[in-house]
């Protein structure tokens, strides 16, 4: 069923209402909240996430993602353009969000403020999706809060979803506060403040990292203070670091709850070996886009109950 309850921005000109409501229930699948399978980490981490002790083989090769892309029920995966165009003919069935901006972790904070700029624009994504005929949902572009460079990334993100709205596509800011002055990255009223930030940019999503207490642990309640400062904006939490199976899902769940809208999760999907990987997305997406609970979707990742 189709969500029809969904706020326009009125930055969608009127001939692209449509289009903007197909896309935006493409990526949700009609419920309003977003699985974002996100394997931009090729660029962001380059190969520490894809090679090594406790990761599968399978995970070196970069078609790995697009297999479980296209097997898996998700809402988007999200992805570089080059990378898109490199195996995208092989999976014409997914929904692609095209991560405008990255940058590799190799400079750090200490060295220099981060940084990243568009490496394309929307035309670009437009007309590649025009020439190929792709499903392309969306733009995904970062930025860094608290950066001496933020000036640069908010003025190409404000231009971005501003864009991508006047071609009907749904925009995703990831907002990460970093660099020099900030002092903690993950303190709740940061988090809360980056998410605000989104809004005011136009986003339809923004990603956060949870935000963790005094004690330097996550706790969903943190997350109230950005769901409610982000407005019209739907707050969705990075997967972050692969943990087990059942500790992620009840930390989706719980996050849930308290009015989160759904997840980009990357290392705790990609890390595994195909069929696992496919079954873990179809337990997030049960508890993101259906409401099953932590049990329910354990059953779905052990193959003991389908969807």
């Amino acid at each position: 069923m189709l969500k029809t309850d969904i706020k326009v921005p009125v930055d969608v000109p009127k001939d692209k209402v449509e289009e903007y409501l197909k896309n935006y229930n493409l990526a949700t699948d009609g419920s309003g909240r977003l699985f974002l399978f996100a394997g931009d980490q090729k660029v962001e981490h380059l190969n520490d996430d894809f090679y090594g002790p406790g990761i599968d083989i399978e995970d070196n090769d970069p078609e790995h993602l697009f297999r479980i892309a296209s097997k898996s029920k998700i809402g988007a995966f999200a992805t570089q353009l080059g990378l898109i165009a490199r195996y995208a003919m092989d999976y014409p069935d997914v929904n692609y969000i095209v991560k405008i901006n990255s940058k590799t972790h190799l400079v750090k904070t200490s060295q220099m403020d981060p940084i990243s700029t568009a490496w394309v624009d929307v035309e670009d994504v437009i007309r590649f999706k025009e020439q190929t005929g792709l499903k392309i949902v969306g733009v995904g572009y970062t930025i860094y809060p608290g950066s001496e460079y933020e000036y640069i990334m908010l003025r190409e993100a404000a231009k971005i979803v501003n864009q991508a709205h006047r071609y009907g596509l749904i925009a995703v800011i990831w907002s990460y506060p970093r660099g020099k002055a900030v002092k903690d990255e993950r303190d709740p009223h940061l988090i809360a403040g980056a998410a605000g930030l989104a809004a005011c940019l136009g986003a339809d999503f923004v990603k956060v990292n949870p935000p963790k207490n005094a004690e330097g642990k996550e706790e969903a309640e943190l997350l109230k203070e950005a769901v409610l400062a982000a407005g019209r904006t739907k707050v969705i939490c990075a997967g972050g670091k692969s943990v087990e199976a059942k500790e992620f899902l009840q930390k989706l769940y719980d996050q849930i709850q308290v009015g989160v809208a759904g997840n980009a999760t990357g290392r705790n999907i990609h890390q595994k070996p195909l069929e696992e990987a496919i079954r873990f997305c179809n337990a997030i997406y049960a508890i993101t886009v259906k409401n099953y609970t932590v049990d329910e979707a354990m059953k779905i990742y052990e193959g003991k109950m389908s969807l």
